[in-house]
């Protein structure tokens, strides 16, 4: 018969001590000695599951739109008259274009009104947002609402209140009322892209400047603007994209001649496409495009975050 040694009591904490616990057991629950259940696996068939019908009504939904647009571009090249077959990849149309006296006259006033739709809007519009920042009084937040209702309006609703604005007034309608109406309707634009932008300024820099010695006007001039400088710019860009290729407001508070080019375009579509038409709406569609993305990145030029983040006034 053997004799086992006898076990020693383990010691007792003393008063006052935490207890740590000791390395727990792969596998097993923490407080028990239970091993735990592994937790199942997912395959990767389970992990790239994509929605394939939000996928399908996605790829549907951008077919629908651009796939004209695609036609339109492709047939611009086409060496023959035919809007249907194609044949020869030719510039025939783009020199017919630049040989067109009366679409070259439309092009220019497109232009014209632009520029000066831009200028104009910049100035009311950083004007307006300047004022309604910094005005702190009911006043102030009436006008920021008012200020919005153009871009809810149809565009319609405003084009006809023009013609019959301009036509009460005894007002001739001509180059000039498309460039006022075109202005009035670009400065709420101008207003929303530069508001969020002025309220994320620092005043205590315009501040600052003042106890520097500047004037208010000083301030503003030398701080405030050249700060606010990026997104006034891509803002006037956006303003020329849209006002170049807008339609229905020039067509309600245009004369008879010169017309901007939407409008000669549509009246010359009224008897029939031409395939001068495809590669007029080809320039138009490719210098939209490259407008709309200089104001998306110049801010970036500046050292600030571009991008979508333009839209918000970031």
């Amino acid at each position: 018969m053997t004799l086992r040694p006898a076990l020693k009591p383990k010691p007792r904490p003393a008063a006052g001590t935490v207890r740590t616990p000791g390395p727990r057991k792969r596998g097993t629950r923490p407080g028990t000695g239970e091993r735990s259940r592994p937790a199942p696996r997912r395959g990767r068939r389970g992990n790239e599951r994509k929605p394939r019908f939000a996928i399908a009504v996605t790829a549907a939904f951008f077919g629908l739109l651009y796939l004209p647009i695609g036609v339109v571009a492709l047939f611009s090249f086409n060496s023959q008259k035919s809007l249907t077959v194609f044949k020869d990849f030719s510039l025939r149309w783009y020199g017919a274009f630049l040989r067109d006296d009366s679409l070259l006259e439309s092009l220019d006033m497109s232009l014209r009104v632009s520029l000066v739709a831009m200028a104009g809007s910049l100035v009311l519009g950083v004007t307006l947002a300047l004022g309604l920042v910094r005005c702190r009084s009911r006043l102030g937040s009436l006008a920021g609402l008012i200020m919005l209702i153009p871009l809810i309006t149809p565009e319609i609703v405003t084009g006809v209140a023009a013609m019959l604005l301009f036509k009460g007034m005894g007002i001739t309608l001509s180059t000039t009322t498309v460039m006022l109406a075109e202005i009035t309707f670009s400065i709420s634009y101008v207003t929303v892209v530069l508001r969020s932008r002025i309220a994320a300024l620092n005043p205590e820099t315009e501040e600052a400047a003042m106890d520097l010695g500047a004037t208010r006007w000083q301030a503003l001039r030398l701080v405030t603007l050249p700060a606010l400088l990026p997104s006034i710019l891509a803002s006037g860009v956006l303003i020329f994209a849209l006002v170049f290729d807008d339609f229905v407001l020039a067509y309600f508070t245009t004369g008879v001649d010169p017309q901007p080019l939407s409008v000669r375009i549509y009246s010359a579509i009224r008897f029939g496409v031409q395939p001068t038409i495809n590669a007029v709406g080809t320039l138009m569609l490719v210098g939209s495009i490259l407008l709309i993305v200089l104001a998306l990145f110049i801010p970036r030029l500046f050292g600030r975050r571009g991008g979508l983040d333009l839209l918000s006034g970031k």
